[in-house]
């Protein structure tokens, strides 16, 4: 990691925590714990894991990292715990379809911010990035998208708000780490959680399911995805998180044959191209 620069370091950390969330969707669809059960252990179990390597990383002086993250680390882990519920509740009260185009609109919104805020004026490429790909999530759930509740829809837009104001947040403080932020996030995720749950017992397959998707798709996407948004864009961070769009479907396709719509390839396909090439000009600008 040494070895490479700014825009490399980013784009490698962005896209490997996009790949490890990818199953997300299969392991979710696998499972069959309730809602509020399920939203508990990703935050128990990714808090335990990650405060476990950060006390083994930073060993005595984590009370000192913990303390050093300062306003914007308490603003991130407002941000984060809001943003963690918001997707579970919008999930529950509208069309799945709906809330997957309000949160394909994070890194739109994270440009904005980035330009008021960061005064990180987006480049023509970057801006043409983000109105492809949001057109093509929009294209494969059209015929899915309906009019449905309006809390639904509005918790659905909180949850793409709290994603880039994340990823502004750490932007914001690159000089600090705001991991030990996100783990005290998934904390109060699990507390809040905690009081909704019918039942916390993990039968048959959930004993492993469970524990596997809260290591791979949430503690160790989520410890990247504080730690990218240092070395690029907010707005190029989110960007990434697009290819779950069509790498979710892809997986749920090959282990349960639930093959996914014509529409979602295509537009999937469109969206990867899109990504890849704007990164690969991104590298190469950076390399000249």
């Amino acid at each position: 990691m040494n070895n490479l620069n700014n825009q490399q370091k980013g784009s490698l950390l962005a896209f490997i925590a996009v790949m490890f969330i990818t199953p997300d969707s299969l392991f979710i669809r696998l499972s069959n714990i309730d809602t509020w059960g399920m939203l508990f252990y990703r935050g128990a179990i990714p808090f335990v894991v990650v405060l476990t390597g950060l006390l083994f990383f930073y060993k005595n002086n984590f009370l000192k990292a913990l303390l050093g993250v300062g306003y914007p680390g308490i603003f991130y882990v407002l941000s984060f715990s809001i943003c963690n519920i918001t997707f579970i509740i919008s999930i529950q009260n509208t069309n799945v379809a709906n809330t997957l185009i309000m949160i394909a609109m994070a890194p739109m919104i994270s440009a904005i911010l980035g330009a008021i805020f960061l005064k990180e004026l987006p480049d023509k490429k970057t801006w043409i990035a983000i109105i492809i790909t949001f057109i093509s999530v929009t294209y494969i759930f059209y015929d899915s998208v309906q009019l449905g509740n309006i809390m639904g829809d509005i918790f659905g837009l909180i949850t793409s708000f709290g994603l880039a104001v994340n990823a502004i947040l750490v932007r914001y403080a690159k000089d600090r780490d705001l991991v030990p932020s996100a783990v005290i996030g998934k904390l109060c995720v699990a507390i809040f959680a905690f009081f909704f749950v019918e039942s916390f017992d993990l039968i048959g397959n959930d004993l492993i399911i469970i524990p596997l998707m809260c290591v791979m798709c949430v503690a160790l996407p989520f410890v990247l995805v504080t730690i990218a948004p240092r070395f690029i864009t907010a707005a190029e961070v989110n960007l990434f998180f697009l290819l779950e769009v069509i790498l979710g479907p892809i997986w749920v396709w090959m282990v349960i044959k639930e093959q996914p719509s014509i529409e979602t390839i295509q537009g999937g396909v469109v969206i990867i191209l899109a990504i890849a090439i704007h990164s690969f000009m991104s590298l190469k600008k950076n390399t000249n």
